[in-house]
């Protein structure tokens, strides 16, 4: 049985509401599964607290300093977010922080930057006192993303203080609109395709993300499967993008000569690491499997969130849960 996530838009044209729904995606599962391997103490020996990081195939809970050293040996790490949650974030800037201690050198990749401002952000990065207002016009902030930016700030500046790179992963707003409402090869003979080189990139359908998401729009949304399949389709480009964004960095920090340690931390919504199908899938299929890499869910949690949590352990949704206290925007109630 799933648990799905209501994400309610208002009245509007269904390319608006699709597009939104999209963004809304995330799916909790819940399943049943053998106890997990003696040895460490289960999850389920202890009460549960936020900032406990689950590992999903044992259930046991890892301390942080154990767990970076594991993190370290990834070519990329991924973090799911809830959006605009400011403990998500701090749980970014703990893994980032302890990576330049340890002498690594992270590259982050945000979801909420569109290809088409990659330079505006290299430029903010790079400058000692951007102009906030002049550099969210240029990054085309509030078409790629919207809400507030402070929320996201402190990813960027801690990567401008530590003259990191931050890699724009998400195709423009308007080609992905235009796939919601037209459907992926209508989309293709549009001029937006072949402006951002992506007319030969393969976009490949895959059956076991494709079901879960459609299985999700049925029970909580309604509408028709043309719409749920052109909403399916602007889904495939988003991760697809994201991840053809990730190789190409990855293919950067193997040409490097260099001695340093490089990793790339991707930040995105937990809908697009979920089972591992969305953009790690696809990366590993761009890669040949020949990486290494781990997914991490953050959850806001309380004392009311237990069966959820062992829903997501159960049937896991990443390698690891990360619970962290509930933010100042509470997630939506789940769609019954």
């Amino acid at each position: 049985m799933m648990t799905r996530l209501a994400c309610r838009p208002s009245p509007g044209s269904w390319p608006a509401m699709l597009l939104l729904l999209l963004v809304c995606l995330l799916a909790i599962p819940g399943s049943s599964r053998a106890e997990a391997d003696s040895g460490l103490k289960s999850s389920m020996d202890v009460e549960w607290q936020p900032w406990q990081i689950l590992e999903t195939r044992t259930g046991h809970i890892i301390p942080f300093a154990d767990w970076i050293k594991i993190l370290e040996q990834q070519d990329i790490v991924y973090l799911g977010e809830e959006h605009h949650n400011q403990y998500h974030i701090k749980a970014a800037l703990n893994v980032l922080e302890q990576l330049v201690a340890d002498g690594i050198e992270p590259t982050i990749g945000m979801e909420m930057f569109g290809w088409d401002g990659q330079s505006a952000l290299d430029t903010y990065v790079a400058t000692t006192t951007p102009v906030m207002n002049e550099f969210l016009e240029q990054v085309r902030w509030t078409q790629n993303w919207g809400g507030a930016f402070d929320d996201y700030a402190p990813l960027v500046i801690f990567a401008r203080d530590h003259h990191l790179s931050v890699r724009a992963m998400n195709p423009p707003k308007p080609l992905i609109r235009r796939v919601v409402k037209l459907g992926l090869e209508q989309a293709k003979l549009e001029p937006e395709w072949k402006t951002w080189g992506i007319l030969q990139e393969e976009i490949v359908d895959d059956p076991a993300y494709r079901e879960r998401i459609f299985d999700q729009l049925r029970r909580c949304h309604g509408g028709t499967d043309e719409h749920f399949k052109t909403m399916y389709d602007a889904s495939m480009v988003r991760d697809e993008g994201m991840a053809k964004t990730l190789v190409a960095r990855l293919d950067e920090h193997r040409r490097d000569t260099s001695d340093r340690r490089r990793i790339i931390v991707s930040y995105t919504g937990g809908g697009h690491i979920q089972y591992n199908l969305p953009v790690p899938k696809r990366v590993a299929r761009r890669t040949g499997g020949a990486l290494k890499q781990t997914t991490i869910y953050l959850m806001s949690f309380d004392e009311n969130k237990t069966v959820d949590v062992q829903a997501l352990i159960d049937d896991p949704i990443a390698d690891y849960v990360w619970l962290t206290p509930v933010g100042k925007s509470h997630p939506a109630k789940p769609c019954r």
